[in-house]
């Protein structure tokens, strides 16, 4: 698969291994509503704090939503644009990468970009998430109007959409409600008792095989065959059997060419989402700025160009259901996680700068209290729920990959679980034993985690603290991986036990 090649590429394609494990430290006084709600605010840099998500979320995200800077070499009033075309690649192969690993088996992902590095993106993430998982790009038309002072009027941005596993994500993803005018195109003219149909196999084709020339008697007795070249949109055997079912139809005076009705109550239910995306059906940017944020928040300045709420409605509905988790780790104006708490979805955003309290804090508290702006009716919105404030903390890991000082037990738990297993942490430790995987268990003796640090009940493995954390494994009696600072077992009784032990700090390395 041809590649693209820039300046820094060899380091940036490994600068994801590169970025530390950060903590995440929640601040009671800038959350809202339910403490348990599971949806996560998240300021700080968004490289880092998709790291720091790592252990907890690793394959558990359903949708992927992001918009990037557009790197069109203007300022904008809330982050700076204006990057190199090398450094906007170096910026966005690490953070794609890492959404990746985020991703569920059958989430997708849905990145917002123009003209400036929009065909770049796709190129890169062909190579990230493989040419096979690309589903469409879409095109939003982002301005409905036009201006008289360019040489051409730019309307639109485009939506590259790709699934981590194609083949898994069109089997499970949504389709759209029927609209009242798409559903009108069922008709019925002959007065069918199985209710409106439109048609399905329709006539003839440009392509097929001499089987596919038969020839058919209508009702008012014209013998037809398809014209030369031309082929029927149908074998034999089905049109015989939809002649015989009565689905066949031939027109009012049963001497048109024959077409196979498709019913109404039989079609899916809904349809596939198209790749245009008009202002009238989705909204505009100035809708979005004008119609919503600045009567939602009159006292803050809003982003020159937020995304409507309609527009987000339409991805997180195909992409996900009710209590699935989305993520933007561009969160802007907050717009998506607004969207995703409207219709019943977790979400995590990050946003890197002071907007993050002073936009996104009260726009979403504004969605806990129950505003009606944007999709609020159209979902029957009432408000409720809640979200969790975080920053980034300290690092988990020191330079040399070993502990740094002061981690706490459940911060530590989830990353030894994530480095032996590949896999998050389903919810906080809270004994010695983590758990157990693919027929492996997990313990660590850490930080007083039994109540305080002495050889008979804290961080050393002796007969005690292994009988404390077989309790706490219950009925599980496989093999056993140990951390802890020290072992009072020798490796003799270690093996027969079929314990294998790991010292900290020194065998703890992140992933």
């Amino acid at each position: 698969m041809p590649i693209l090649s820039w300046l820094t590429r060899e380091q940036d394609v490994k600068a994801a291994d590169s970025v530390p494990y950060r903590l995440l430290e929640r601040d009671d006084a800038l959350s809202h509503g339910d403490p348990d709600s599971g949806n996560m605010l998240i300021q700080g840099d968004n490289l880092e704090a998709l790291k720091a998500l790592l252990p907890y979320y690793r394959g558990q995200v359903k949708c992927i939503y992001i918009d990037p800077p557009y790197n069109t070499r203007s300022a904008f009033e809330h982050y700076d644009d204006n990057l190199e075309h090398s450094r906007w690649l170096a910026m966005m192969w690490p953070r794609l990468e890492m959404l990746r690993e985020l991703l569920a088996e059958d989430g997708s992902i849905w990145v917002s970009i123009d003209d400036n590095e929009g065909h770049y993106l796709k190129v890169i993430m062909d190579e990230v998430f493989g040419r096979e998982n690309f589903v469409a790009s879409f095109v939003w038309e982002r301005d409905a109007g036009g201006r008289g002072d360019a040489a051409v009027s730019v309307s639109h941005d485009y939506i590259h959409c790709f699934a981590l596993n194609r083949e898994i994500w069109d089997k499970k993803r949504n389709l759209l409600p029927r609209t009242e005018t798409q559903s009108g195109r069922f008709k019925n003219p002959d007065n069918d008792p199985r209710g409106p149909w439109r048609q399905g196999d329709d006539g003839t084709a440009k392509s097929g095989t001499e089987k596919q020339r038969f020839p058919i008697t209508l009702p008012s007795g014209r013998v037809v065959r398809p014209k030369q070249g031309r082929y029927w949109a149908f074998s034999k055997e089905t049109f015989e059997k939809a002649r015989k079912e009565g689905r066949a139809y031939f027109g009012k005076d049963g001497n048109r060419l024959p077409l196979i009705k498709r019913y109404l109550d039989k079609v899916r239910d809904g349809v596939a989402p198209r790749t245009w995306l008009t202002a009238d059906d989705v909204g505009t940017n100035q809708s979005a700025k004008r119609d919503h944020l600045r009567k939602l928040l009159p006292n803050l300045d809003s982003f020159d160009t937020p995304k409507p709420e309609g527009l987000m409605e339409r991805f997180i509905h195909v992409a996900t259901n009710p209590g699935d988790v989305v993520l933007d780790s561009f969160l802007g104006s907050g717009t998506t996680a607004a969207v995703a708490h409207k219709m019943g979805r977790r979400w995590i955003g990050v946003e890197m700068g002071d907007h993050a309290h002073t936009h996104c804090v009260p726009r979403l508290k504004k969605v806990i209290e129950g505003e009606q702006g944007g999709i609020s009716e159209a979902v029957e919105w009432k408000g409720g729920g809640g979200f969790a404030f975080y920053r980034l903390g300290g690092e988990v890991f020191a330079p040399d990959g070993t502990i740094a000082p002061g981690i706490k037990f459940a911060p530590l738990a989830a990353h030894i679980w994530f480095a032996e297993t590949g896999t998050p942490m389903d919810g906080h430790a809270t004994t010695p034993f983590l758990g157990a995987h693919d027929g492996t268990g997990i313990a660590l003796l850490y930080n007083g985690i039994l109540g305080d640090k002495s050889v008979a009940g804290g961080n050393v493995l002796t007969r005690t603290t292994l009988g404390i954390i077989r309790e706490a494994a219950g009925d599980f009696g496989g093999q056993l991986i140990v951390y802890g600072e020290a072992s009072r077992i020798g490796p003799d009784a270690l093996k027969r036990e079929g314990i294998t032990f790991k010292q900290t700090p020194y065998d703890v390395k992140a992933r």
